[in-house]
């Protein structure tokens, strides 16, 4: 059976939700997004995403899905102060106690707050004539048909107007309502089973602050990434803004971090190995308060396995698969799944639910590996390290080692991280063997220098006799 395509709701319009809605528009002839809060003017922040005061990255493979999605986004964007530029070259990657050399990638890097990113995309969004965003509505669950086979409508409270709760339908639903989202509870009150919930316990807390960029700061940099290891449990990142400021997030592992009060997040980013993050903190005007978050655990609910799921119902976004922030993937899996399921769409609303799921958990799979593998480096995070984990997280350090002087060995780890390249491709043979010359190398050095310093004291002591 053909079901109608004629009305589309969305819970949450958040990044996930605006995508999502995109996705819909070019399918249904009238797209509902539903939102807890109020949209905030230009340039505010929204109480709703708490998680846009802090720095956020911006993924190659994101940029690249949110241009086909939004035409004429990079340059607008660009028009309203974000600065973009070559990953390998206008970004400083610290990894493994050296930066990688700089050098062209052919991917291109656009840095800006989360809430102009935000801001235009929603904007871009509701300028389609059959696109409605209805704000501060609560929805209270879920309505269906008599035999619970098909989600047919959402129980609502429109705030704006009265607390009197309402039915709102429609042929699809699709909830982005992120992490928090109420979905497995929802399916378990219909009689279905929830999903099964992979979960990575991190304790990552981090500390985010605005500081206005001084002219002394060098213009050819707008991002700086430090990442944390194993040994050394801090890292932070310091992306260049549309306001000519900077936002510096540090953020540190399993319960250490950082302090929201300016002398202790200058100390914490004095104790980062590198000293540019700290240089910039010290020399840069505070402009604000610094605010903490805290991200308790990575979670990937595994919708695609499950055997029964209603008609007419979909999840999306951190509602699927919620990222350890740390590593910048989330905004650009969601607008990646966006245009998978604009592409399933094409195909017709049968068993949409089943071939969406499949579909993005294959665009989740290498993020989550990449993310979940980073995090069990450390000892006390709980997890499966099978032989294969163990050993590409050994082979990253050799990577990062060979990198310092190898702008083709860093491509290959920034091609894999922007998630336009597979991660098996760092471990093509042309990579392997500049990964072990670049040690080897690298270990040669010092003794070679070693040698040829004993044989220019012996040939002084010759020239003396």
């Amino acid at each position: 059976m053909h079901h109608s395509t004629s009305h589309a709701i969305v819970i949450g319009a958040s990044m996930g939700g605006l995508l999502a809605a995109r996705a819909l528009a070019d399918h249904y002839q009238h797209v509902s997004l539903i939102e807890r809060d109020a949209f905030p003017a230009a340039g505010q922040h929204r109480k709703g995403v708490p998680q846009s005061r802090h720095a956020h990255g911006l993924l190659a493979s994101g940029r690249t899905a949110l241009e086909t999605l939004f035409p004429g986004l990079t340059d607008a964007l660009a028009a309203h102060g974000a600065s973009s530029g070559d990953i390998g070259q206008q970004v400083l990657w610290y990894n493994e106690g050296g930066y990688h050399q700089r050098g062209s990638t052919g991917m291109l890097g656009i840095s800006m707050s989360r809430r102009l990113l935000e801001a235009e995309v929603r904007t871009r969004l509701l300028a389609h004539a059959n696109v409605e965003a209805l704000e501060r509505c609560d929805v209270l669950g879920l309505e269906t048909d008599p035999a619970r086979t098909r989600v047919t409508g959402v129980r609502l409270i429109r705030r704006a107007d009265s607390n009197a709760e309402e039915i709102l339908r429609a042929d699809l639903i699709v909830d982005a309502s992120g992490r928090g989202s109420r979905s497995p509870a929802w399916l378990a009150a219909l009689g279905y089973q929830p999903p099964v919930e992979e979960q990575v316990k991190i304790s990552v807390g981090y500390a985010t602050g605005i500081f206005r960029r001084s002219p002394a700061q060098p213009n050819d940099v707008n991002a700086i990434v430090m990442a944390a290891t194993s040994e050394h449990k801090r890292g932070a990142v310091a992306i260049l803004q549309e306001d000519h400021t900077w936002i510096v997030t540090l953020a540190g592992y399993l319960g250490d971090h950082p302090p929201t009060d300016e002398q202790g997040f200058l100390a914490f980013a004095r104790s980062l190995p590198a000293p540019e993050i700290a240089n910039l903190v010290r020399s840069a005007e505070l402009i604000g308060p610094i605010v903490p978050a805290r991200y308790p655990a990575s979670t990937r609910r595994r919708y695609e396995r499950l055997q029964r799921f209603p008609e007419g119902y979909l999840v999306f976004g951190d509602a699927l698969c919620s990222f350890n922030p740390v590593y910048g993937q989330g905004m650009s899996v969601a607008a990646t799944e966006a245009l998978v399921l604009s592409k399933c769409l094409t195909h017709g609303t049968v068993q949409l639910a089943q071939r969406f799921f499949m579909a993005a958990s294959t665009i989740q799979d290498a993020p989550w590996s990449m993310a979940v593998g980073s995090d069990l480096r450390f000892p006390e995070v709980e997890g499966q390290r099978s032989t294969m984990v163990r050993f590409i997280n050994w082979y990253l350090i050799q990577l990062h080692r060979a990198a310092r002087n190898d702008a083709q060995v860093s491509q290959a780890f920034l091609r894999v991280i922007n998630l336009i390249a597979p991660p098996p491709s760092i471990l093509h043979p042309s990579i392997v063997l500049r990964v072990l010359g670049g040690n080897l190398r690298s270990i040669l050095r010092p003794r070679i220098r070693q040698a040829e310093l004993r044989i220019d004291r012996q040939e002084t002591i010759a020239d003396r006799r």
